[in-house]
């Protein structure tokens, strides 16, 4: 059983998705890039795609509108790329309004010619396998993500991967539709990839026991915690599984600042990794005078001191 770490645009950075290729993720996948940024040459475009080392099985996301722009966009990244993608994702799931009002992301699934459309042009140009992100619809009543997965497999879609929400039902709590996803899965005979509100070992086992999926891809219960792909390994598989102790929490939180600080440099590096150290401290005894002391910190030797102290009384 495969685990994926869920795209996620600004968190599943660079430094993040190495820690959780190291502590179990079978593949990661950047965050999201745009097809029109690529086209039009944005160097921050290419800096958010790029793959660094121990990233292990990297897909790179991609959303657009255009069959041509995101065929010249994929090709474009895969020949630019240091470390080649070992797949391209395209992103027909984002709820955003900023992305949906631009015909990218989940609005593309209400228009499945059109997503057909550059779905076909993806899959002749490029080298890699193409997997698609979708939702279960647009809305409640509009529910056609077995039609898009049709569609995909008929297109040469390696794999979907299918977030059990509609784009009406943004990420509210309560409302992923796993029979959605098994509806896909009995309908198509490429992978299929559930998400959706998986954070432990006993909402994964209920997310396969309904749709029989192929694999899980996890998102928001990674943020802070790359130990959630071992855990819910062993739990899935019944092993014994030793939580990580408070000391190894914040080694690997000091380790997470030191990779982005490396990658972005520190003026950049310190303000990125605040979000990052407010998930990893999250719940730990103090921890709102924590966030507001690591989000007054503008080194990344004063933020360390501030993870050591922690580590420090945690241990006492």
């Amino acid at each position: 059983m495969d685990l994926f770490l869920s795209p996620m645009a600004g968190a599943a950075d660079s430094a993040m998705r190495r820690l959780c290729v190291e502590y179990g993720a079978d593949g990661v996948t950047t965050e999201m890039v745009s097809a029109a940024a690529v086209y039009y040459k944005d160097k921050k475009t290419f800096a958010l795609a790029r793959i660094g080392e121990g990233e292990g099985r990297a897909a790179v996301q991609i959303f657009g509108h255009d069959p041509g722009i995101m065929a010249y966009a994929l090709l474009t990244l895969y020949e630019k790329a240091e470390i080649k993608p070992a797949s391209f994702d395209i992103n027909m799931g984002c709820p955003v309004k900023k992305v949906v009002s631009s015909g990218d992301g989940s609005a593309l699934m209400r228009d499945i010619p059109l997503a057909a459309r550059i779905m076909e042009a993806a899959v002749k140009v490029s080298p890699v396998p193409v997997t698609v992100k979708m939702r279960t619809g647009w809305d409640r009543e509009h529910k056609n993500c077995v039609d898009l997965a049709r569609a995909a497999e008929g297109c040469g879609i390696s794999a979907v991967t299918v977030h059990g929400r509609t784009r009406e039902d943004m990420y509210a709590q309560g409302t992923v539709d796993p029979e959605s996803i098994a509806r896909v899965k009995a309908a198509v005979g490429i992978p299929v990839i559930a998400n959706g509100d998986i954070v432990d070992a006993k909402s994964a086992g209920r997310m396969l026991e309904i749709t029989h999926a192929d694999g899980l891809a996890i998102g928001r219960a990674a943020l802070g915690d790359p130990f959630v792909f071992g855990r819910i390994r062993a739990g899935l598989s019944g092993e014994a599984y030793r939580e990580p102790d408070a000391a190894q929490r914040i080694e690997c939180a000091v380790r997470h600042l030191r990779m982005i600080v490396e990658q972005k440099g520190e003026r950049v590096g310190v303000c990125e990794a605040r979000k990052h150290m407010a998930w990893y401290t999250k719940g730990m005894p103090g921890s709102a005078e924590l966030r507001r002391k690591l989000n007054e910190a503008s080194t990344e030797a004063g933020m360390i001191g501030i993870l050591l102290h922690i580590e420090k009384d945690l241990m006492l």
